[in-house]
């Protein structure tokens, strides 16, 4: 289980869950969770890299899981970047001379991304971007155009072929489950316009992890959006017939297991 702290970040207070390995963490890795859920749902997948030996930190972002903000709330998601860069240097702090990965799922891909575009990521070893909105869905912007906005949540069938993840996204407290709001809406296309115009990843080994039947995040779309911006050390994983959260699939094992493989690889000094 993960301990929580509170920090002070740019947009005010943050619950930050932390996981520590059985020994002194070789590595740090910070995640980013995605929209309408909360960290909390990815104690399996710190599990793994603190079994590799890795710290994991993971804040809730402001309106989601115990971080408090108006839920389903977001105005600007490099406003999230920023809040996951004071997290990253307040931890990198306190555990001086860690070697520093990132992960983002969905729309913590896309945090990722601006992350690194906006110059918060010079120190890291390792990026992985798990199923990012980089490319946006039309048929969730789409939304914006009717008024009222149709109240269309997430749909937990497209998240994983494991019924028991849809079930337990659907009785998760923490987890919002109401419509998307005009603002959400609007900061996504604004988002997605940024990674398209901001430029490279850079020289940071990145990891792209993908399913192919990604309904909230089209590999098609994402797949050229990637293409714009990719460093020349990019490496790309898509599984067939998986949906929108990989590490939550029926072949998490696999997903895992390839996630961190390439983190040890690129933390682990040469």
């Amino acid at each position: 289980m993960s301990a929580h702290r509170t920090m002070q970040v740019p947009s005010g207070e943050l619950t930050v869950h932390v996981w520590n390995p059985a020994q002194s963490p070789r590595a740090l890795v910070l995640l980013a969770h995605g929209y309408a859920e909360h960290a909390g749902r990815y104690e399996h997948v710190a599990q793994w890299l603190t079994d590799s030996g890795a710290m994991v930190v993971a804040p809730d972002h402001r309106g989601h899981g115990l971080s408090p903000g108006e839920r389903g709330l977001m105005r600007d998601l490099d406003e999230y970047a920023e809040d996951l860069s004071v997290v990253g240097t307040t931890m990198a702090a306190e555990h001086e001379g860690l070697p520093t990965a990132l992960i983002g799922h969905s729309m913590g891909g896309n945090i990722a991304i601006r992350f690194m575009q906006l110059g918060h990521g010079h120190d890291l070893r390792a990026l992985v971007l798990s199923a990012p909105v980089a490319g946006g869905n039309p048929e969730v912007f789409a939304l914006a155009n009717h008024d009222p906005i149709p109240n269309v949540p997430v749909d937990p069938a497209v998240l994983s072929r494991d019924s028991d993840v849809g079930r337990a996204f659907r009785a998760d407290p923490l987890v919002y489950h109401g419509p998307y709001l005009r603002e959400t809406l609007t900061a996504y296309r604004t988002n997605v316009a940024r990674i398209a115009a901001s430029g490279s990843l850079g020289e940071v080994p990145t990891l792209w992890v993908h399913g192919e039947l990604d309904s909230l995040a089209p590999l098609d779309r994402t797949r050229a959006a990637l293409e714009k911006i990719r460093g020349p050390r990019f490496e790309e994983v898509v599984y067939a017939h998986a949906r929108h959260e990989i590490f939550n699939e029926i072949n998490a094992f696999e997903v895992l297991g390839d996630v961190v493989s390439f983190v040890t690889r690129c933390v682990t000094p040469t």
